[in-house]
């Protein structure tokens, strides 16, 4: 279950503290049968910004749950509002280096998999293959009545078309691609409805309050299970839904290597926590390996 998150999580007394040593994770990367579990903090370079660390985004915002979505047509109006003006930078935003690394590592046949907390598609922009989208994708929306998916852009072109001139100045954009807007920007903001029975349209994606697919859970284990090692990318695994495939690896004797800024709920269980920029990491991690990354999409 993905609950709502919790918002003054900080590191206990004792964890390790980190490093700039990047030899440990090069190490298991040449070895190959690594697993990628990425979050946020690998998407921050190419404009969208992390829910924690320094200026992130649940320190001014908590995002919608499942329960206020489904519960009241105000709320989906306030959503849709918030999401529909968001779409409009989170859709343009790019692949960077983080990303075009990974998807050189797979392409040399280094990976097991890769797990992604994120919405945004990049991984996939950036050429990986076979990325599981624990939390699902804002690229795609779902009817919650008949079950059809419809492209988001195609929605984006029926909301433009039903708030001819919505154009707010938002505060700020967040990771789940929702813009901040205030109750009277929102105004009268009209909510489409599924074009095929008319039902409520939901993003498929993951709420806050919501369970990840068990099926799609089922995989990830599976990929934990196959893999000879768990290497952690821009997550400070607050929530569940990521921290237990860190622990899965760790009772299986399987190395966890963690990079990411700041201390992460899976320390404790890591090898070691590379405390650096993901870009910049992971761009000279493929150096040292010689692994070409190229300037990717």
């Amino acid at each position: 279950m993905r609950t709502r998150p919790t918002l003054s999580w900080s590191p206990p007394e004792g964890l390790p503290p980190g490093t700039t040593d990047l030899g440990p994770v090069a190490d298991v990367l040449a070895a190959g049968g690594v697993l990628v579990l990425s979050g946020a903090g690998i998407s921050t370079e190419s404009g969208i910004p992390d829910y924690r660390g320094e200026g992130g985004s649940l320190s001014r915002h908590t995002p919608m749950t499942y329960q206020e979505f489904v519960g009241a047509e105000r709320a989906r109006r306030r959503y849709w509002a918030r999401s529909h003006l968001g779409w409009r930078t989170f859709g343009r935003a790019r692949p960077n280096a983080g990303h075009r690394a990974v998807a050189a590592f797979g392409r040399q046949g280094l990976l097991a998999g890769v797990i992604t907390q994120n919405v945004d598609g990049l991984h996939q922009a950036a050429g990986s293959a076979g990325v599981v989208e624990l939390h699902g994708s804002l690229g795609r929306v779902v009817c919650l009545s008949c079950d059809s998916v419809v492209p988001r852009g195609e929605l984006a072109r029926r909301l433009e078309e039903a708030n001819a001139g919505f154009a707010p100045v938002a505060a700020a954009l967040n990771p789940d691609g929702d813009a901040d807007l205030t109750d009277e920007q929102v105004g009268d903001f009209r909510v489409v409805p599924c074009g095929v029975c008319g039902g409520v349209l939901k993003p498929d994606v993951v709420f806050f309050g919501e369970s990840v697919p068990p099926p799609r859970v089922a995989l990830c284990r599976e990929l934990v299970g196959g893999a000879a090692s768990l290497l952690v990318l821009g997550s400070s695994l607050t929530v569940m839904s990521g921290l237990r495939f860190v622990r899965e690896a760790a009772r299986a004797g399987k190395p966890v290597l963690i990079v990411n800024r700041d201390p992460t709920r899976g320390d404790g269980l890591a090898v070691t926590r590379v405390a650096a920029p993901l870009g910049t990491a992971l761009t000279a991690v493929a150096e040292r390996l010689a692994v070409p990354v190229g300037e990717g999409a």
